[in-house]
């Protein structure tokens, strides 16, 4: 990123709670949004693409991070590529180190609406549960996967392309699926 990118992103955010630590690549502009009280920290040496220029798979649109909600937290570990991804928190989403995360994905921390079954002409006017998201370090999440509340993805696992991560997923294993499951597991073989 050029020194007028990144001074434009810096003076976007004065005032807003963002930490970024060094070496921080932004590829094209991201969208960051925060509200007054969330934080943003984005740690050493991580690359946030949003640039389709120069990458392998197309992106729909740039990286979007959005803290909407007071206290609510992204905070993205060391060494890190993120390309074209939406990562919404209303409470707490964390990205361990060395992550790579592929084009389109989704990783989100709430449902945006209850089911509202009892009263359903209601459900438009509510703002659902909401779950932090852990995302271990090393871990690879295919293009399109789709990150739901509550989920912990465990160190060095890998998501398979278009899978919906909708409960936890262990260390060390490749899964993948809609609904979610283990293909392959690694944390008992010697690599």
């Amino acid at each position: 990123m050029n020194k007028f990118n990144r001074y434009l992103i810096d003076f976007r955010l004065k005032g807003l709670n963002v930490e970024f630590g060094s070496n921080i690549v932004f590829k094209s502009l991201p969208q960051l949004i925060l509200v007054e009280g969330s934080k943003i920290i984005i740690n050493d040496n991580t690359v946030i693409n949003s640039q389709n220029s120069g990458y392998h798979l197309n992106m729909f649109k740039p990286c979007k991070l959005i803290a909407d909600r007071p206290n609510s937290e992204i905070i993205i570990g060391k060494n890190c590529r993120i390309h074209g991804t939406c990562i919404h928190s209303q409470k707490k989403i964390i990205i361990g180190d060395n992550c790579l995360i592929a084009a389109n994905c989704q990783i989100m921390d709430s449902n945006g609406h209850d089911l509202s079954f009892e009263k359903i002409e209601n459900r438009i006017k509510t703002t659902g549960g909401v779950k932090e998201v852990v995302i271990e370090d090393n871990v690879w999440l295919g293009t399109g996967v789709v990150v739901l509340p509550g989920v912990t993805i465990g160190y060095g696992s890998v998501i398979s392309a278009n899978s919906v991560v909708h409960k936890s997923i262990p260390p060390m294993v490749v899964a993948g699926g809609n609904p979610i499951k283990i293909i392959k597991d690694y944390s008992k073989k010697k690599l």
